[in-house]
């Protein structure tokens, strides 16, 4: 799919449907939460990858990190900066594909819920973790959930990749070590049980060339 599709796409989805409509929609992103608190301190700078309906941005500000969200659909951006009123000009909002951008900064936290299992070719996959490695500082952590093994094989019209904990550390590569996955069976609003996996990871030192 290319870039603008893939925009078009997006837009088409959140124009089209209500929060209550999105499989992925979580009323609170508890687990999500869980982990950022304990692999970043409050004051961290934290990114959340394809955030922009969720509700996560709101949580972290509220515990006072430093919060960016990037979303490739301006639609679904403002549904939040909408819900968020005047707090919303405390995030960082970015309106933009992952896959397309040289830099969106640093930080000591990247967490991604579900965009990363959307990129089913090798070349797409390749400059998500480029932009990752570049973002992360070294030592700081990245929390990437996708669909399980088990989980659905395809999402919002789109083919997916499925992956466990050791599956996902071979695509991410060196840059970054697996601490540790956790499997979570996610409900959607009208009640289907979807499997997912949160894995965890740190960004490995790099050399000085």
């Amino acid at each position: 799919m290319s870039d603008v599709n893939s925009q078009e796409h997006w837009e088409s989805v959140y124009s089209t449907k209500s929060e209550s409509e999105l499989s992925w929609t979580q009323s609170e992103p508890s687990l999500s939460l869980s982990f950022i608190r304990d692999l970043c301190p409050a004051g961290g700078r934290v990114i959340d990858i394809g955030g922009g309906a969720s509700r996560l941005a709101e949580r972290l500000l509220e515990s006072n990190y430093a919060v960016s969200v990037l979303d490739i659909s301006a639609t679904a951006i403002s549904r939040s900066r909408a819900r968020l009123g005047a707090a919303a000009a405390k995030i960082n909002w970015i309106t933009a594909d992952v896959t397309s951008l040289a830099s969106v900064g640093e930080f000591e936290l990247w967490h991604d819920r579900a965009v990363f299992h959307f990129l089913t070719e090798a070349a797409e996959r390749q400059k998500y973790i480029a932009l990752l490695e570049r973002s992360v500082v070294a030592g700081g952590h990245a929390i990437i959930a996708t669909f399980a093994l088990d989980g659905p094989q395809r999402c919002s019209g789109l083919e997916v990749c499925r992956y466990d904990g050791s599956s996902l550390a071979r695509e991410i590569g060196g840059g970054f070590e697996l601490l540790g996955s956790e499997s979570e069976m996610h409900f959607t609003p009208w009640g289907k049980p979807q499997s997912f996996q949160y894995s965890l990871f740190r960004r490995n030192h790099v050399l000085p060339r």
